[in-house]
């Protein structure tokens, strides 16, 4: 169906260009433009801002963005083969889609666009959560970006927003909660993409706190968590014996019991934590 501009559906679009999904890209395509209006309206009105793009594959969001009204949208593909499609797409709406070649892990997009700035992106598989880390983990907070409107694997999905004794609780969802509101926004079936993947998939929408929840030196949660996570079976007198030092006493002054293993305790216990690391380390 392609009932939102006056470009072909993105089948036909698929099929012109020869863009078989490639598997080493991570890329799978959604062809529904129904359902890519459907994300572009998540994050709100996008009139009046800049819209980042990753991924954009034969152009299926990113014509849902510009559509739904986005003032300008920088789209970052890797490959190749996509950007006849996109130059397409960007011909229908000049000077409202700028298309690079690039590798998104390695691109400033602060070269390209202007604040307010949101993030809406199909991403692919193979990056997706590395790409997420870093729009977490910046150098400095609030960050660049308005909001994170992302598409995922469900299993990621629900990892960033797991709850404190969810077997999905992890390192993901101290990061995501402790900067940004985060919600899963819509789920979709395999049969949403071609070609379909074998999981289902879900978008995820983060809207970054004025500062984080709880205060905590960023460094030394993210340390304190990853190593916390990395023996999640163990209690965390035990997993967290790389801190060194009396680790038991420690934990108790976090408000933590030492015999507690990492997936039960919340974000405010492990930001208590890293406190009490920080504390040590200048006594």
């Amino acid at each position: 169906m392609s009932s939102i501009d006056s470009l072909p559906p993105l089948r036909e679009v698929i099929a012109t260009h020869e863009l078989a999904a490639k598997k080493s890209l991570g890329q799978n395509f959604l062809l529904d433009l129904n359902l890519t209006s459907r994300i572009a309206r998540i994050p709100g009105d996008l009139s009046n801002a800049s819209v980042l793009e990753v991924g954009p594959g034969p152009g299926g969001l990113t014509r849902g963005l510009l559509a739904e009204g986005a003032g300008k949208v920088l789209a970052i593909e890797k490959d190749s083969r996509c950007l006849p499609a996109l130059a397409e797409i960007a011909e229908i709406w000049p000077g409202r889609l700028e298309v690079i070649r690039a590798d998104a892990l390695k691109l400033d997009p602060l070269a390209h666009l202007e604040p307010p700035i949101h993030v809406v992106a199909n991403l692919p598989y193979n990056v997706g959560t590395e790409l997420l880390v870093r729009w977490l983990t910046p150098e400095s907070w609030p960050p660049y970006w308005s909001s994170l409107t992302l598409m995922f694997q469900q299993e990621v999905a629900e990892r960033i927003v797991a709850q404190p004794g969810d077997k999905a609780y992890g390192r993901l969802a101290v990061l995501a909660q402790w900067r940004c509101e985060a919600r899963i926004a819509l789920r979709l079936p395999p049969e949403a993409f071609t070609p379909p993947p074998k999981v289902h998939s879900a978008v995820v929408h983060l809207k970054p706190r004025p500062e984080p929840i709880y205060p905590a030196d960023p460094e030394v949660l993210s340390r304190v968590v990853a190593m916390a996570f990395n023996q999640r079976r163990k209690m965390l007198r035990s997993a967290l014996k790389g801190l060194g030092g009396d680790v038991e006493a420690l934990l108790e002054a976090a408000g933590i019991a030492p015999t507690e293993r990492a997936e039960r305790v919340s974000l405010e216990r492990f930001a208590a934590l890293a406190r009490e690391v920080t504390a040590r380390g200048k006594a």
